[in-house]
């Protein structure tokens, strides 16, 4: 057992002590934290896009162009509103199958589907990656310059 005082608690620093002020005991007081301050959003422009982000503003551009419903291309995927919505709005993660369904309804393979959003990542992520030139090839002079999906 501890010789401690029941109303006081040991105090572990989580900071360096050259950060801190080193607190062997303090008692144990009911604060409520203070609120975090308000942080701007971060730039939507700065941060890498999501993939489903893409896939999904993929879907309702080709099935907007074809000037279809969502409840048409849903039906005829056989996938609900619901989710063909939270899909092109990037809400959710779409199986494989729910993409290949989705895409078949309007036309299309799941290869092109997953072209037109790379065509788009390559586009919106313009900023030089480490390691990667400005064509889109690694520096090692490798000539594959295509798509890696891994689950």
């Amino acid at each position: 057992m501890s010789n401690q005082a029941p109303n006081e608690a040991r105090v572990i620093p989580l900071r360096p002590p050259a950060a801190r002020p080193p607190a062997a005991h303090a008692p144990i007081t009911p604060v409520a934290p203070p609120a975090p301050p308000a942080a701007a959003p971060p730039d939507r422009a700065a941060r890498e896009p999501l993939w489903r982000d893409l896939v999904g503003d993929v879907l309702r551009r080709e099935r907007l162009a074809q000037e279809r419903t969502l409840k048409d291309v849903a039906d005829a995927a056989r996938i609900s509103m619901p989710y063909l919505s939270e899909v092109e709005r990037g809400r959710k993660e779409a199986s494989s199958e729910v993409l290949a369904a989705a895409a078949h309804a309007l036309g299309l393979g799941l290869g092109d589907l997953l072209s037109l959003a790379q065509g788009e990542l390559v586009r919106l992520a313009g900023r030089q990656v480490p390691g990667i030139s400005r064509a889109g090839r690694a520096r090692t002079g490798s000539s594959y310059d295509g798509m890696c999906l891994a689950a």
